[in-house]
């Protein structure tokens, strides 16, 4: 199944964290966090402003993304855990 997002809502996979530390501590599932980085999978084509233009959405598909702990709506697409948020969930664009 295929999920294009509406407006200004991007679809985003969960990048999971490491498991260990650097030290070597390794962190066990239950004292885990949800990760708040994510794969961009798609985009909207952007908000239509009040003057009627388009405000294309910053990121792109593949693009890796820190976004806010409680962010978005969590959907399940072909057996995937997914999250759709509106754009201005996310705070930046991890480059690595």
């Amino acid at each position: 199944m295929e999920l294009k997002p509406l407006f200004n809502n991007v679809l985003i996979e969960r990048v999971e964290e490491e498991t260990i530390t650097k030290g070597g501590i390794i962190i066990p599932d239950t004292a885990k966090e949800k990760p708040s980085r994510g794969k961009v999978l798609a985009v909207g084509d952007g908000l239509t402003l009040e003057n009627g233009t388009k405000q294309p959405v910053s990121v792109k598909v593949n693009d890796i993304v820190l976004f806010t702990k409680w962010a978005g709506n969590e959907v399940k697409i072909d057996g995937k855990d997914m999250i759709i948020m509106k754009e201005t969930d996310i705070l930046g664009i991890i480059k690595e």
